[in-house]
């Protein structure tokens, strides 16, 4: 089983700003996989599947960003996962725009989502997929940089992270997590 949980915000506002990359990865994902993500459970949009002999549940928490442990910890109570079967895809202003890096654990970093899920799981020890969203210019807030969609000019270094974080997801889908950090990372 495989388990790829997209960080986000719901809401039409929300599509195109830099905190819902994970959202976006898992719909370029469900495109690529033929696994729509339509079903409501956990407090989330999720999509059941088989690639190539494997199960794979795709999922959107539709609890707001700041919440979405609350969403993941039901996800997790229901599939049972062992721990290298489920994997968090999310933004990190700490990578360089456009940047794509696979973790196998680590600290929140300040990032809201993250905290949630390790407050709601009791554990760090969880599969990473991180998407550099870059850091606020000078004088500008967090929460307005992370809120805030993307420039033209910023769309294709998005873009091709977004085909990474999906190439990387089919790696770790049909081979393993540390297959995909060697090959995409």
């Amino acid at each position: 089983m495989r388990i790829i949980i997209g960080l986000g915000n719901p809401g039409k506002e929300y599509e195109t700003t830099r905190h819902n990359v994970g959202f976006v990865a898992i719909d370029k994902l469900s495109d690529t996989l033929g696994i729509e993500v339509r079903k409501s459970k956990f407090q989330a949009l999720y999509g059941e599947g088989i690639h190539k002999g494997e199960k794979v549940v795709l999922v959107k928490p539709m609890t707001y960003m700041n919440l979405s442990g609350q969403s993941v910890r039901q996800l997790l109570d229901w599939y049972k996962p062992e721990p290298d079967e489920w994997v968090v895809v999310y933004d990190d202003m700490d990578l360089p725009l456009g940047t794509v890096r696979l973790r196998v654990k680590g600290s929140a970093g300040g990032h809201n989502g993250i905290k949630s899920i390790i407050a709601s799981t009791g554990t760090q020890e969880f599969l990473r997929v991180k998407i550099g969203v870059d850091r606020p210019a000078p004088g500008v807030t967090v929460v307005d940089h992370v809120l805030s969609s993307f420039r033209k000019e910023e769309r294709p270094l998005v873009d091709e992270a977004i085909k990474k974080t999906t190439d990387a997801l089919q790696t770790y889908i049909e081979e393993s997590f540390q297959n995909a950090m060697n090959k995409h990372n």
